[in-house]
């Protein structure tokens, strides 16, 4: 009785843990989908080209855009004395910000 048990043990217990997978294919390894992978690529690679592109628009038409309010700015501040500063300069000046912080997330970039 006592070998029997043994046995048992012996036999039973260290296929417990034991999962059976499928096998894996055996293919030749320069069967990859390599032309797949490189039309992706390309395809990424176009796409990043084609957003860089349309940032670097964007980004030259803020900088227009913030040349311009700078020289209206200007023309403001001119135009007032030390005693008074026209509400104008002030609407002006956060225009000038807020479009000066989005250029500077433009430049950043996608990370």
């Amino acid at each position: 009785m006592a070998w029997s048990l043994t046995l048992f043990l012996l036999f039973a217990i260290p296929g417990f843990g034991q999962v059976r997978r499928p096998p894996v294919p055996q293919g030749a390894p320069d069967e990859t989908p390599a032309p797949a992978d490189e039309s992706q690529q390309r395809m990424a690679r176009d796409m990043a080209k084609k957003a860089n592109l349309e940032r670097h628009a964007a980004l030259k038409n803020d900088a227009d855009r913030l040349l311009k309010l700078a020289g209206e700015l200007k023309e403001y501040v001119d135009k007032s004395n030390e005693n008074v500063l026209s509400l104008d300069v002030l609407k002006r000046a956060e225009e000038i910000e807020k479009l000066a912080r989005s250029v500077k997330e433009k430049m950043k970039g996608p990370n």
